[in-house]
């Protein structure tokens, strides 16, 4: 019975298609494939980073990874206003209104993905991601080990360890204020 019905409904439709008036289809234009031209991919290549480096920034809230006197490739930034502070991570490369994208970053025995927004910022679109400072995600910058950054048709960064981005992480978490040294000497000492 099931049967019967849902051939009796595609019979039905089918004819329904074939009817339709010529004043509907007089609105169809036919484009050949060959006219539309090839269209290039959307994908970048990965950007060089033999020559990058870490370099903080002028105002000392953000630390910036690329070659020196170029334009960053990934900037990680605190924002020490926020409650608990936020570490923002910053990937400059093309992007547009409304995306959303994974950004996997693996490294220092850990692989975390975050979730980037396209943000204007000073007149760029780039790709960014607001965590708060203490998130475990972040780990995977604490360390000295080599780090693996790839944005999806944007290409890999490959970003040799240094002990930098996990000063920088625990300064963020701190939220801006370096920790308190303590003396070795009893209080009586001290003085």
């Amino acid at each position: 019975m099931r049967i019967a019905f849902a051939l009796a409904f595609t019979a039905m439709a089918v004819t329904a298609c074939e009817r339709q008036p010529a004043a509907r289809q007089q609105g169809v234009q036919r484009v050949s494939l060959d006219d539309a031209g090839k269209r290039q991919a959307g994908a970048e290549p990965s950007p060089d980073t033999s020559q990058a480096v870490w370099q903080v920034s002028e105002d000392g809230q953000a630390i910036r990874y690329g070659d020196r006197g170029a334009d960053p490739l990934l900037t990680l930034a605190c924002d020490v206003d926020e409650e608990p502070p936020q570490l923002v991570i910053i990937r400059h490369a093309r992007a547009y209104p409304g995306q959303g994208a994974l950004f996997p970053v693996i490294g220092n025995g850990i692989n975390s993905r975050f979730l980037v927004d396209a943000a204007l910022a000073d007149g760029e679109w780039h790709w960014e991601a607001r965590l708060p400072a203490d998130d475990p995600q972040l780990e995977v910058f604490s360390g000295t080990r080599d780090i693996t950054a790839t944005l999806p048709g944007r290409g890999t960064l490959e970003i040799e360890g240094t002990r930098i981005t996990g000063e920088f992480l625990e300064w963020c978490q701190a939220g801006g204020r370096p920790e308190p040294v303590e003396s070795d000497l009893p209080e009586e000492d001290a003085t």
